[in-house]
Order: C-alpha cells, then structure tokens, then sequence
C-alpha cells in the first residue's frame, strides 16, 4: 500500500487524556480546550465520556459539557463530530439527550484487562454494547469501536494479533464504522506494529481501522509511520500528549497531537489542523492542569522563542 494522501485525525485529549490525568478540571476548562481544539480544525473530537463518576471522577460533568456543546459549539462548527464514550445503554440514553453523532464503546484484547478495567470477560463486555449498538441503528448513531491492549498487555505480557483481529472482528461485526487498536501501555515497536497490521490486513480492510498509540517508551510515531505505510488513514492523538493509564504503571500519555501534526507535515500528507493554534490549546491546558507539555515540538518551539 501507498501511504495516504491525507489523515484523519481523532482527537481524544478531552476524554481519554483528561480522564486518566492526576488532576480534575472543570466544567470551564474542559469547554475551553475543546473549543480551541475545534478552532484549530480538529474534524472529530472526543469530548467526553458517560460513565460513574464513581468510576471515573475527571469525566463528572460530561452532561454539563455536552449542554454547551449542543447549544454554542455545534452550531458554530456543524461539521465536527463531537464524540462521547457510552460504555452502556445509561450512557446512550444521555448521549441522544444531547443530540450526540456518534458515541464509542471499548473492549480489550486481554482478558486480564478486561477483568481489572471494567470487571468483566471480553465476551460480557461485548454483550454489554448489544442494547447500545442497536440504539445507536435506530436513532442514526455512528459507533466507533476500541480495542485495548492490542500490542501489550500489563498483566499478560504479548498479545496475540490473531485475538486482536478476533475482537476487531466482532465490533465491525457489531455495527461499529471503525475500530481503534489502542496501545494502551505503549509496549509496540514498528516490528510488533507491522506484524499486528499484516495479520488484520489480510482479513479487514484498512479504511475500517485506526491506530491509537501510547508513547510510554518513545515509539509511538515510528509505530504510526509503519501504520500510514500499511495504508492506515486515521489516527488518534491527544494534544500536549495527555493521559495515561491507571491500570498499567509508568504508561504514559497519548502520542500529542502537535507531534503529529509536525510529522504529517514534513511528510506533506493533508490533516487541515492549524498546527499553531493547537500549540495554544496545548499549553493552555497543561497550564491548566499544573503539568509539563507533554508534545516535544511544543516545548522546542517554546524554547526557539
């Protein structure tokens, strides 16, 4: 495959960076980032999750901020896809208060993972998302699917790219448009990428996949460079690098947002993301949250002056 002329680019710094960050932030902040995201000319932006507080304390208010979004952002940006995680039919329930285009749910690729994150087998997670998925058919709802662990799992070790291809399989299977493979301890290296893509290539084709890398041990861009190589188009990224992973120790944030962008330009592959202005969210928020920028252009750009 040739790489692809242009990306896609799914921006999860609002939900998956925010939530698994020490700190809380409100209401305000969160509306904040997520319009300067917008601003820049990220298309798809996952703005939330609807789940326990209990569970996860920094996505309380996910209603509050879905309010704004469908009275204020959406009317100014009717093009973007502002997103939220519904682990379940509650979730769903909420989501088409607010008028939500598309949701996401998540399963991993290691049972272990899927007993410590979300208390269950991989097959009753799956279960879980039937009410959701045929919900979603009937009220026109786009479904991106995840899948956890896919290069690694903090309990297992290795991962089989068959089971990942297993699971992807039946979240298609499902309903949902596109999966994620999420590296979520950033174990993956472009050896262990390429061989994860060969195996799934050969039986699903690559518009229905996107990669979510963790840059725990530095690999995260050479990983996605392998994946652009083997015909992937979307990728996901989260400004200033936020995140991690409270179920995996040392795991680091999201590949930033503005390292990617950095890359995609160099290589000349279309993104329509203002690469400046998402340096302005990206310190705007690590401001917010008392935290270094985790994007390395972003600090060589701040030091340049």
């Amino acid at each position: 495959m040739t790489i692809p002329k242009r990306v896609r680019i799914v921006e999860v710094g609002p939900r998956d960076g925010l939530q698994n960050e020490k700190q809380t932030v409100g209401t305000s902040t969160k509306v904040q980032l997520i319009s300067q995201l917008a601003s820049a000319g990220l298309t798809n932006i996952e703005a939330g999750s609807f789940v326990s507080p209990k569970w996860v304390p920094q996505m309380a208010g996910s209603d509050e901020v879905f309010n704004i979004i469908s009275s204020n952002l959406q009317p100014t940006y009717p093009e973007i896809i502002f997103s939220a995680l519904t682990p379940n039919k509650i979730g769903m329930n909420r989501a088409l208060e607010y008028g939500i285009k598309e949701v996401a749910v998540f399963a991993a690729a290691s049972e272990s993972f899927s007993q410590k994150n979300i208390n269950c087998s991989i097959k009753e997670s799956l279960e879980r998302f039937n009410p959701v998925m045929a919900k979603a058919r009937r009220n026109n709802i786009r479904v991106r699917g995840y899948v956890s662990c896919v290069l690694g799992c903090p309990y297992e070790g290795n991962i089989d790219p068959v089971h990942v291809a297993e699971v992807t399989h039946q979240l298609l299977d499902m309903g949902c448009y596109e999966v994620s493979l999420g590296d979520t301890i950033g174990v993956g290296t472009p050896a262990t990428t390429a061989a994860l893509l060969s195996e799934l290539l050969s039986r699903i084709s690559a518009d229905k996949l996107a990669m979510h890398m963790h840059d725990t041990y530095g690999q995260a861009l050479a990983n996605i460079l392998i994946s652009l190589q083997m015909g992937i188009s979307v990728i996901d990224s989260a400004v200033a690098g936020l995140g991690g992973c409270p179920y995996a120790k040392g795991a680091s944030g999201n590949v930033a947002s503005e390292d990617l962008i950095y890359m995609l330009n160099g290589m000349g592959i279309e993104h329509g993301v203002d690469l400046d202005k998402l340096l302005i969210a990206g310190n705007t928020i690590s401001t917010a949250l008392n935290r270094t920028n985790g994007s390395k252009v972003a600090n060589a750009l701040l030091s340049a002056g």
